[in-house]
């Protein structure tokens, strides 16, 4: 009995202390950067980066390409450690060596092999050996300074090595400068080419600071037809194709310590914004300022319990979804518009404390973000979705129309439809105004019509009169200039429906009752692309016709008239109505029996297709088009199998934390790692939080207690608790719940009681519980 005793007695004791291990460990901590890193896109890794910092300083193993770029986990070179991985914008690279001067060779001469088994990556922090020069390289930020620390081996020869007209990410550069200002500082630019997305080239500026005097400064570059790059010393500055330049140390006294201030407007800004934000040399409490950072943002939700696999999943999915939409203003808020023939140089207009109101951002598209970014963000970080907001709302006052993914200044228009709409509606109407209302209004009526953005479509430059067939004929054909990449009607006329929705909302909110009559019954034109007899959602042609050979499922990149996907899916997207989309499938129990068979059929395949196979899925969580398809049971009063759907997908397709999963390939800059957010805590809205009355969809959370820090400039609420009662493995579906003591019947609650901080209790159970969520 007494040994019983003693062994239950230790046990209880280690569990206490793992439980409070559990609680005492930083959050950083449970951040893995390497989840899903055997195939990163360039944009996808940015270890030694700020929340959403200008700088997103990293190593590359492989430095060319949009995709398989940047930091690939089974590489097992570095070639450089460049400055900026971002949505088409890529720049300033740096490399150490020893010996030799390589540098004018290229990145394949200067690589050097790493392992793992001597690398950390946190946020806020890299390190890595290079193993071909005995160097242990340390990168660390602030928002716009990136910071190095080498320790070399004792050698008569160390070099860094700033290859910046290099080609580098998305593509080349057309010309590239450097200068020694004197001994321990150089600056300069480089110009970043036009791609096929961004249509028009954009400069980065920098100022590199060393902590001791160099012994030598020299350079690179192509000069006359030459195909190599010769090597230059004795000079004070190199310019012209493929420029590049080094410093040597001979035998440095201790670490050599790099400072790298970028801008994007000037030299004398990228001085300012170093000086501004690193003025010492102190690189280890830079490492615990980044870290008190990244622990103070992904402290605004907190939970406890779970697997360890599942928190380090959530704190992961968090970090990523603050981590790639980059700063692209100043620290006196001045940034580079590019929109027009020449840049120009605009100024965010500054607070009381002459402080920039908002930060303007470089961002992929936000197509799908009405699924995980605009919830996830209007939950706990208001802040970042207004400076989202505003970034957009600067490029209506500068030429026009609000972005849709703006890169270097540019308008790159990514994707198709006007995605900023969404976004505006569900700020506006959870209270999120600090950002030009008006003109973020006047915008939305712009794009919302004829010459706006959505005659824009997949990268086009030119526009096309997709808005004409829409207002005139209810709906956008096939056919309009060839159809090409992402110009698909039927798809468009889907997109358009659901963001006229949102206008409607956002007019609605305003008090604006004749816009929102007009806008609402816009809304309803995805009835006219829905072939009640099919059964689907069907492109029509030109001519008005149906078109033919029709199959829900096809094959390829695309079935025609859908973009990145097929009619299985779209058929589903109508958001804003979905109980009309049931009455329009024959009620619930045939729409509930046919997603059912969808996801039966997926499942064997995890919910997902091969990347660029998204016609050939009945479901395809890799892809935005389908992320909200697990939830609508909800609509057709079965939320248990929403329940039930959702784990299932959020283990087998989300779950991994090795490098070989758990994004799927294609993250899209948080936008999958928020709806890993949103499900692990068990909330969601099909709608996407636009209505004028926004609601919260419930699923059974991951985790004991979830606790989401209320900000306080936006919300009066200080916290918003979720508990679970009996939350263990196997139980799945919700049993009953209450809301601040109050039971509730409903599968959803408004934002107004969230906003008012409180607590939602949810019991769990093996088995479901039909009557729950349904409503009274």
């Amino acid at each position: 009995m007494h040994k019983k005793f003693l062994t239950l007695f230790f046990l209880s004791v280690l569990a206490l202390q793992t439980q409070s291990q559990t609680a005492n460990k930083a959050l950083v901590d449970e951040v893995n950067p390497f989840i899903d890193t055997h195939k990163s896109r360039w944009f996808f890794f940015s270890s030694a980066c700020r929340p959403f910092g200008m700088v997103s300083l990293s190593p590359d193993t492989w430095a060319l390409g949009s995709w398989n770029s940047g930091y690939l986990y089974d590489s097992s070179y570095i070639r450089c450690f460049s400055h900026i991985h971002c949505w088409e914008i890529s720049g300033i690279p740096v490399m150490a060596t020893t010996g030799l001067m390589k540098g004018q060779l290229g990145f394949e001469a200067v690589k050097s092999k790493f392992t793992h088994d001597k690398e950390i990556a946190k946020p806020g922090y890299h390190k890595v050996v290079l193993d071909d020069y005995g160097i242990t390289a340390e990168l660390t930020s602030t928002c716009r300074t990136g910071f190095h620390r080498y320790t070399f081996p004792a050698s008569d020869t160390a070099n860094i090595l700033l290859d910046i007209g290099a080609a580098l990410g998305q593509g080349r550069m057309d010309s590239a400068f450097i200068q020694m200002e004197n001994t321990s500082q150089l600056s300069g630019y480089s110009v970043m080419a036009r791609t096929g997305r961004r249509q028009k080239p954009s400069t980065v500026y920098f100022v590199a600071q060393f902590n001791q005097p160099f012994s030598k400064f020299g350079g690179w570059k192509k000069t006359g037809t030459a195909t190599t790059r010769i090597l230059l010393e004795n000079v004070q500055a190199v310019s012209g194709k493929e420029a590049g330049g080094y410093v040597t140390f001979y035998k440095p006294s201790g670490p050599v310590l790099l400072k790298v201030g970028i801008s994007f407007t000037s030299i004398e800004q990228a001085r300012l914004n170093l000086q501004s934000e690193l003025p010492h040399w102190n690189f280890d409490r830079v490492v615990n300022e980044s870290y008190g950072e990244w622990n103070t943002m992904l402290g605004k939700i907190k939970v406890e319990g779970g697997t360890e696999k599942q928190r380090i999943k959530f704190y992961t999915d968090l970090w990523h979804s603050l981590l790639g939409r980059h700063i692209y203003s100043d620290i006196d808020g001045q940034y580079a518009d590019n929109t027009g023939a020449a840049t120009v140089i605009r100024h965010i207009p500054l607070n009381r404390e002459g402080k920039p109101l908002f930060n303007v951002h470089n961002s992929d598209g936000f197509w799908g973000s009405e699924w995980n970014l605009n919830i996830l963000w209007s939950i706990a970080y208001p802040k970042a979705l207004s400076d989202m907001i505003s970034t957009l709302v600067e490029y209506y006052k500068n030429a026009g129309m609000i972005a849709r993914g703006p890169s270097g200044g540019n308008y790159t228009f990514v994707m198709s439809g006007d995605q900023a709409i969404p976004m505006i509606a569900a700020a506006y109407n959870k209270g999120i105004r600090s950002f030009d209302v008006e003109a973020a209004y006047k915008g939305c009526i712009k794009n919302s019509s004829p010459g706006g953005i959505r005659d824009h479509v997949g990268y086009e430059l030119s526009s096309h009169p997709y808005m004409q067939h829409y207002i005139s004929n209810g709906y956008v054909p096939e056919g309009i200039d060839g159809n090409q990449m992402h110009r698909e009607g039927c798809a468009l006329t889907l997109y358009f429906a659901y963001q006229d929705w949102c206008m409607a909302q956002f007019a609605k909110g305003k008090g604006m009752l004749h816009d929102y009559q007009y806008y609402l019954k816009r809304s309803f034109n995805y009835r006219n692309v829905f072939d009640s007899t099919a059964g689907w959602m069907r492109p029509r042609e030109l001519d008005g016709t149906w078109m033919k050979e029709f199959t829900p499922v096809s094959q390829g990149f695309n079935a025609r008239g859908f973009i990145e996907s097929n009619a299985a899916i779209y058929t589903y997207y109508v958001p804003h109505n979905i109980p009309d989309l049931i009455q329009l499938l024959g009620g619930n129990e045939k729409f509930a029996a046919k997603l059912q068979q969808q996801f039966e059929k997926a499942a064997p395949y995890k919910f997902v297709v091969p990347h660029g196979h998204h016609a050939e899925g009945w479901l395809d969580y890799e892809n935005q088009p389908s992320l909200h398809m697990a939830h609508l049971f909800n609509y057709c009063k079965k939320p248990w199998l929403t329940q039930y759907w959702v784990r299932r997908i959020k283990e087998e397709c989300y779950g991994n934390i090795t490098p070989y999963g758990g994004y799927n390939g294609d993250e899209d800059q948080g936008q999958i790692g928020a709806l890993g957010i949103l499900m692990a805590i068990g909330l969601f809205d099909v709608q996407g939080g636009a209505s004028v009355n926004p609601h919260y969809e419930i699923t059974s959370p991951l985790f004991d207690k979830v606790t989401i820090q209320l900000d306080q400039r936006y919300y009066p609420g200080k916290t918003f608790i979720i508990k679970t009662i009996n939350n263990k493995p196997g139980n799945n579906y919700i049993q009953s719940a209450t809301l601040n003591g109050k039971p509730l019947t409903d599968f959803r609650f408004p934002h107004s009681t969230f906003m008012q901080g409180g607590t939602l209790q949810i019991t769990l159970g093996p088995t479901p519980n039909e009557k729950w969520g349904i409503g009274e």
